[in-house]
């Protein structure tokens, strides 16, 4: 098993690889499940490599990923770091469940499936109106003193509802999304989690696969494929975006790395706190994706990528319809 670079979210303890995993799309969201013994593989190779943070969900299949996670992680126990997520009823996707007796139930279904003694980070995966946010932080309090779960997290969580969590049940890290396709936490989100000391998880740093390069206004998703419904990924608003791709490849020729690398290697010059988790099934992306660790971006550089992003509009919305009111709450 190599090292890596590690990083500490926030002013705990938790320490994990500078770049994770997110397990999703190999059960959900991107086109249909994929071979299951290949992609234990792949995680497989993943801690090989030094990768420590791995992420999933109960809704993430629903089921499937975290047993897979769990089924490839197994031989790992006390190297790596497992998160999931609570907060949907699984029985009526997309209904929020975030009653204390369902965030039990889901806790001990997630132990068994992750094959786990404690879960190491447990997210709220979207922010329930129905239930005050003090309850949900309680009942992970709870959870955390009897040893079932060791940290606590947000998902998608607005300012006051991480401030208001925090303030019963320390918050170890948000997961939301950024990269330089989706800069909106850089405004009240970030200096926030700065403030009160927690780490921050960016999930989709390649936005949804765009940054990679490997995406334009005539590639065509599976019927399956969640990009679909994403009002970013219409043909006409990808070609519109694409001078972001063409402002990557232009450094990424300059740093002799690809589109993808300065993308996470941006990310993880903004803080050292961030820690992205991108996914993937591939090999050879995993290996690219970690090879951005390697890349080196001066202040100059940042600058330059900054100020050139700064003159271009990205157009098209984030989500669509109902599922852009569960963000930010």
């Amino acid at each position: 098993m190599k090292t890596i670079q590690k990083r500490r979210l926030g002013n705990t303890t938790l320490e994990v690889s500078a770049i994770g995993l997110g397990c999703m799309g190999m059960s959900h969201g991107y086109d249909p499940a994929a071979d299951k013994k290949e992609m234990i593989s792949v995680i497989c190779a993943a801690v090989e490599r030094g990768v420590t943070f791995f992420d999933t969900a109960e809704i993430y299949g629903p089921y499937i990923n975290e047993e897979l996670v769990g089924e490839a992680l197994a031989p790992f126990k006390g190297q790596v770091v497992i998160a999931t997520k609570f907060g949907f009823d699984v029985n009526t996707f997309p209904t929020l469940n975030s009653r204390p007796d369902h965030i039990r139930e889901v806790a001990e279904a997630s132990l068994k499936r992750l094959r786990v003694e404690s879960i190491d980070l447990f997210y709220q995966h979207r922010v329930d109106p129905d239930v005050p946010i003090e309850d949900v932080a309680g009942v992970v309090k709870d959870l955390i003193k009897e040893g079932k779960v060791k940290h606590f997290g947000l998902s998608e969580a607005g300012v006051k509802t991480i401030r208001r969590a925090h303030a019963v049940q320390p918050v170890t890290a948000l997961q939301s999304e950024y990269s330089l396709f989706w800069r909106e936490p850089e405004s009240e989100v970030i200096p926030t989690l700065e403030e009160l000391g927690i780490g921050f998880v960016p999930f989709s740093p390649l936005g949804k696969g765009f940054l990679t390069g490997k995406i334009n206004e005539h590639t065509t998703f599976d019927k399956s494929d969640f990009r679909n419904s994403v009002p970013r990924f219409t043909p006409e608003n990808l070609k519109a975006n694409q001078s972001l791709v063409e402002l990557l490849e232009q450094v990424a020729r300059e740093k002799h790395s690809t589109p993808a690398q300065i993308a996470l290697a941006w990310l993880l010059n903004q803080k050292p706190w961030i820690v992205p988790i991108p996914g993937t099934r591939k090999l050879e992306r995993l290996d690219e994706n970690l090879g951005a660790l390697s890349v080196e971006l001066t202040a100059d550089d940042i600058r330059s990528i900054d100020d050139a992003a700064s003159k271009i509009k990205i157009q098209g919305d984030r989500y669509s319809g109902s599922a852009a009111k569960l963000v930010g709450r």
